[in-house]
C-alpha cells in the first residue's frame, strides 16, 4: 500500500503523542492541525486520502461535498459516537469508520468519580483543605449502598457502570431500546425510570429521537433531589431546563462531562477570558454542579487503543475490501448495526 496522507483536525497533545507511537514505523503520514473541521478548514485535507476527527468536528454536508471533491475517501472517527456527522448525506460520497469500543472502563470510571465526588463533596473538602480549614460544615453526603440507580443504554460502557454500581450495593433499573438479551439486567420503561431512581446515568448514543430526553417534562417525573449524571453527549440534556430543575430544587445534582454546546468551549483554555455560554456559566457557578471537560475517555489505555483502532481502520480501509468499523445511515436508523460488514457499506 503506497503512503496514505491523513489531515488530523482538532490535534491535542495527547492525541498526537498517542498516534506518533501508534505510527511509529511512519505508515501513514499524518498532518496534525490544531484547527478543529469546518466548512473553512476543510480545505486544509486538501491532497489528503483521509481525515480524521473527533466529537467537535463539524461534517456537515458542505463538508462532506468539499472534502469529495478534494478526492478524501476516508472520515475517520477517533471516537464511537457519530453525531457530529451527516452520515447519511455522505452515503455513497465518502466511507466513515468509527473506533466503537476504546475503553468502556475509563468512561464508567470517571461516571462513578463523578458521583462519588459529588455525593461527598470531594471537591469541596479538597479546596477547603487546601487553604488549611478542616470544618466538615457543608460536607454532609449519603450513601449509595441500597440507592436506586436508572442506567439510560446498556452497552459496553453502560453495563460496565451497572457492575461497579452493583459492587456498591445499589439497586439497578435500565433502559435501552435494544435490550441486552440475557444479561439480568432489570429492564424498565422510560417513565419508570424516572419515578424510581434516585440516580440517573446517561450511557447512550444521540439520535433525534433521544435529543433532549431529560427536559422539563422528563424531570417532573423524577424524584425530588435526583442525581444526573452525563458522560456520553450533551444534547441528551436541555441545559436551560436542568438549569431551572437545579434552582427549582427538583434536581439535588448534575454531574456533567459532556455539554450540548461544548464544541466552541471544551478542550480550550478560556481561563483569561470571558466565556459567552450564560447557560454554562450559571450551570458552573452551581454548587451543586461538577462540569469536567469531556475527558472521561482520558486514560493511557483508551488513547493507546483509540490510536491503535483509528490507523487499523484507515489500514484496512485501503487495502481490503472489507470495514468492520464502518458506519452509515443504514446502520444508525436501526439503532444497532446488524450488517454482516463482509465488505464495504456501497
Amino acid at each position: 500500500m503506497d503512503k496514505k496522507k491523513i489531515a488530523f483536525f482538532d490535534a491535542k497533545d495527547y492525541d498526537r503523542q498517542s498516534f506518533i507511537n501508534s505510527n511509529r514505523d511512519e505508515e501513514f503520514d499524518i498532518t496534525y492541525l490544531d484547527t478543529r473541521l469546518t466548512v473553512d478548514t476543510c480545505k486544509l485535507a486538501e491532497g489528503c486520502d483521509a481525515v480524521c476527527v473527533f466529537v467537535n468536528d463539524d461534517v456537515n454536508r458542505e463538508v462532506i461535498d468539499r472534502l469529495y471533491a478534494m478526492g478524501v475517501k476516508l472520515i475517520a472517527l477517533r471516537c464511537a459516537g457519530y453525531n457530529n456527522v451527516d452520515i447519511e448525506y455522505a452515503y455513497g460520497k465518502i466511507h466513515i469508520v468509527r473506533v466503537p469500543a476504546y475503553s468502556p472502563y475509563a468512561v464508567a470510571e470517571h461516571a462513578m468519580a463523578l458521583l462519588l465526588t459529588s455525593i461527598r463533596r470531594i471537591h469541596k473538602a479538597y479546596i477547603r483543605t487546601k487553604d488549611f480549614n478542616f470544618s466538615l460544615n457543608g460536607l454532609t453526603g449519603f450513601d449509595l449502598h441500597g440507592k436506586t440507580v436508572g442506567v439510560i443504554g446498556t452497552g459496553k460502557i453502560g453495563r460496565i457502570f451497572i457492575d461497579i454500581c452493583r459492587g456498591f450495593g445499589m439497586k439497578v433499573i435500565a433502559y435501552d431500546k435494544f435490550p441486552a438479551k440475557d444479561s439480568g439486567i432489570d429492564y424498565v420503561s422510560l417513565d419508570e425510570l424516572w419515578e424510581k431512581s434516585d440516580i440517573i446515568s446517561l450511557h447512550c448514543p444521540l439520535t433525534d429521537e433521544n435529543r433532549h430526553m431529560i427536559n422539563a417534562d422528563s424531570m417532573d417525573k423524577m424524584k425530588k433531589g435526583v442525581v444526573i449524571i452525563n458522560t456520553s453527549r450533551g444534547a441528551l440534556i436541555d441545559s436551560e431546563a436542568l438549569v431551572e430543575g437545579i434552582k427549582a430544587r427538583k434536581i439535588g445534582a448534575a454531574c456533567l462531562d459532556v455539554y450540548e454546546e461544548e464544541s466552541n468551549v471544551f478542550f480550550h483554555d478560556y481561563s483569561n477570558h470571558i466565556v459567552n455560554d450564560d447557560v454554562l456559566a450559571r450551570l458552573i457557578s452551581m454548587p451543586n454542579v461538577i462540569v469536567t471537560s469531556h475527558q472521561a475517555f482520558l486514560t493511557n489505555e483508551a488513547l493507546t487503543n483509540i490510536a491503535d483502532t483509528t490507523l487499523g481502520n484507515v489500514r484496512e480501509f485501503f487495502e481490503k475490501d472489507t470495514c468492520p468499523n464502518e458506519v452509515c445511515y443504514k446502520c444508525a436508523n436501526i439503532g444497532s448495526c446488524q450488517q454482516t460488514h463482509e465488505k464495504k457499506c456501497f
